[in-house]
């Protein structure tokens, strides 16, 4: 096999003069760097020989011979931390191949179709993208070793191009989402980049560029010393400087490679290819969809779904249901799933969630009491109905902080516990109270200065997190409060086809080992809040302000009540970090564990890497409360029951019929204190607000 053949891609000979580009820089430096060496090797051999005599030929000598020394031990220093320095690597979980050996064969065969090298190893990630990893640097260890069945031809030379190959990183969710055929289309032209990987040039100037990354990011730490730090900071510097000299060039090999192998792989099921691309947008859509509505409520409750990608072929289909293209997908879930590709597809989306859940929200790489795995017919009992009773709890425990009474005077025997009445009357605005009006800033700070019509009045940002006051806490909002139930009255989108264009696979990034973070679903975008009512996220350091505008349009109780829940989320957070100090090492078979060993593929200290969604704002917390609360009253005097809906997450079940027209009954109690048209939804269900529910 050859990586590049001469006429055959137009970009492969681009992508090498690119390459070769990279490398001058390299050369240039290394120039630069033994130019005082030169210099001095000069001035002493014209001392030697009598030419260069004399006082002043002496002290220049002696001071570019100091010079070229301290040069050559920067040199060697830079050198040796580029050489050393550990890239970047995507967290995956490893598939050897006997657990997998027709998806072996089937990348093995579609790389000989190609004319290209097999990769070297398989992996998974929880991601809707597929690339090709170099995990070739020592410090990332040996590839294991096979006995029998190589990827590629079984002879010497050909072993040792497949042990320098690259790593093929297939996203989860196209295995079990799409067939295998369709599976096949998308990865060809991701495997069709091992060839441009395999010229030496192009190999070569993308170990230089991933060193300089690597430098850069190990000088970033702090020194234990002044010297450690003074010299970090100079590796650092020369780093940096040759990463932008090398920018432009490195862009420009990438698109050359990334053009050749689209051009091999045309050859290779081009005309599926472009239906199957349609399925990586849909699985882009549903994945997203379901890790923030569904998997996140789960993983905030101590349970992580140890079937996500089993989930998202059932949130797909619930999407093609209500939009009305199950026809079109009815006839292509007839064909063999890629998923079948695997020995046992069970154990490989287990490993995945789990990778997942540390990835997206920082969960220990073990489980236990507080992180165990729940399937999705345990869903909701064990995460729906505990979250809602953990937040009712929660917003009774702030209730009685407030003073508030838990029966009225005159109220029957045997109604003083946690009811929904309590809460129903708190907020109720009297008509001497109102809604706390929106503020404006440039007006607080002089009533008298004109408003500026650009600004837009009661923007909310988000507050630093304080320490003694009832503020809303950005940590603990994402930590331990569940997800909110109004959002099962979102709708799924109705154009399906908008789901496609949500950023297909690249397989020409596949040479990059930076992994693409997953978005916010189609219907909710990256800027947009989480939920209804939400606002902007920005943290300016003045936290009463902050706080204020965010419950901004909300009544005096109702904003006291919500900083007291955010600051109650705050204290539970750290509570849970306190004890979630350490973690457990990784589980076997899984590409994850805490950079200390020495052995882990990329640091797992700072998780989550991934973040899902920003925090929630005091007033969506206060919102989510209160239908957690009326969830509860439904479930204990009505007969609902708690249920899972594949694309809005939790959801009320009325008499087995799904009932999504509670948030708005709720933003209105929780806006204008107006809690009529909440008690006529209650009074239509049979829902009794006096009598008490059960709680965590």
């Amino acid at each position: 096999m050859t990586g590049i053949g001469g006429g055959v891609e137009l970009g492969a000979q681009a992508a090498r003069s690119r390459a070769l580009a990279v490398l001058r820089v390299r050369s240039r430096a290394l120039a630069v760097a033994l130019l005082p060496a030169a210099v001095a090797v000069i001035l002493l051999a014209g001392g030697s020989t009598g030419h260069l005599v004399g006082g002043g030929w002496d002290a220049a000598r002696w001071a570019v011979s100091v010079l070229a020394l301290l040069v050559l031990a920067a040199t060697a220093a830079v050198a040796l931390v580029v050489a050393r320095a550990r890239p970047a690597v995507t967290p995956t979980v490893a598939v050897a191949e006997e657990s997998a050996p027709d998806l072996y064969r089937m990348v093995r065969d579609l790389a000989d179709r190609l004319d290209v090298p097999a990769p070297s190893a398989i992996a998974l990630t929880p991601d809707c993208d597929s690339w090709l990893e170099d995990r070739t640097h020592p410090a990332h260890g040996p590839p294991p070793a096979r006995d029998h069945d190589d990827l590629s031809d079984p002879v010497g030379p050909a072993r040792r191009r497949s042990a320098a190959a690259p790593v093929l990183v297939i996203g989860s969710p196209f295995l079990w989402w799409m067939r295998v055929g369709e599976l096949r289309a998308v990865l060809a032209p991701v495997v069709a980049g091992t060839g441009p990987a395999a010229h030496p040039d192009i190999a070569a100037a993308r170990r230089f560029i991933r060193g300089l990354d690597a430098a850069v990011a190990a000088t970033s730490t702090d020194g234990r010393g002044p010297l450690a730090r003074a010299a970090r900071g100079g590796i650092g510097r020369v780093s940096r400087l040759l990463l932008r000299g090398c920018r432009v060039h490195a862009a420009e090999m990438e698109r050359g490679v990334a053009a050749a192998a689209a051009e091999r792989a045309q050859a290779v099921d081009y005309g599926l290819r472009i239906v199957a691309q349609e399925q990586v947008g849909l699985a882009y859509a549903g994945w997203d969809r379901l890790l923030t509505r569904v998997a996140l409520p789960a993983w905030r409750m101590g349970r992580w779904p140890s079937r996500l990608d089993v989930g998202v072929v059932a949130a797909l289909t619930e999407l093609s249901r209500r939009d009305r293209l199950a026809e079109g997908f009815a006839s292509r879930l007839g064909e063999r799933p890629a998923c079948d590709l695997l020995e046992e597809p069970g154990l490989m989306d287990e490993a995945v969630s789990l990778l997942a859940a540390r990835l997206f929200h920082g969960g220990p790489a073990e489980t236990g009491p507080d992180w165990a795995p729940v399937g999705w017919e345990e869903y909701p009992e064990e995460v729906v109905d505990r979250a809602w009773r953990t937040d009712a709890a929660r917003l009774h425990r702030v209730l009685d902080t407030l003073g508030v009474r838990r029966a009225a005077e005159g109220a029957a025997p045997g109604t003083d516990g946690p009811t929904l009445s309590r809460v129903l009357d708190h907020l109720t605005t009297t008509p001497a109270e109102a809604p706390v009006p929106a503020r404006d800033p440039a007006a607080d700070a002089d009533p008298d200065a004109t408003p500026d019509p650009d600004a837009t009045p009661g923007t909310a940002h988000h507050a630093t997190p304080g320490t003694g006051t009832a503020t809303s806490d950005p940590q603990a909002a994402t930590a331990s409060a569940p997800s909110d139930p109004q959002a099962a009255t979102a709708s799924a989108p109705s154009d399906p086809q908008a789901a496609t264009a949500s950023a297909p696979s690249d397989p020409q990034a596949a040479t990059t080992p930076d992994p693409q973070p997953l978005t916010t679903p189609d219907d909710q975008p990256a800027d947009a809040p989480a939920a209804p009512g939400s606002a902007d996220h920005s943290d300016d350091g003045n936290g009463t302000e902050d706080d204020d505008d965010d419950l901004a349009g909300t009544t005096p109780r109702g904003a006291a009540l919500a900083a007291g829940l955010s600051a109650q989320l705050a204290r539970e957070e750290a509570r849970t970090q306190a004890l979630a100090s350490g973690t457990a090492p990784p589980p076997p078979g899984t590409t994850t564990g805490p950079a200390a060993t020495g052995t882990a593929l990329w640091d797992d200290r700072a998780l989550p890497l991934l973040p899902l969604q920003p925090p929630r704002t005091g007033r969506e917390i206060l919102t989510a409360h209160i239908t957690a609360m009326v969830c509860c009253a439904a479930m204990d005097t009505a007969g609902a029951t708690p249920g899972l809906d594949w694309l809005d997450g939790p959801t009320l079940l009325v008499d087995g019929a799904r009932r999504a027209d509670l948030a708005l009954h709720v933003r209105s109690l929780v806006e204008t204190g107006d809690p009529a048209p909440l008690r006529a939804w209650l009074s239509d269900l049979g829902v009794r607000p006096e009598k008490p529910v059960r709680l965590v």
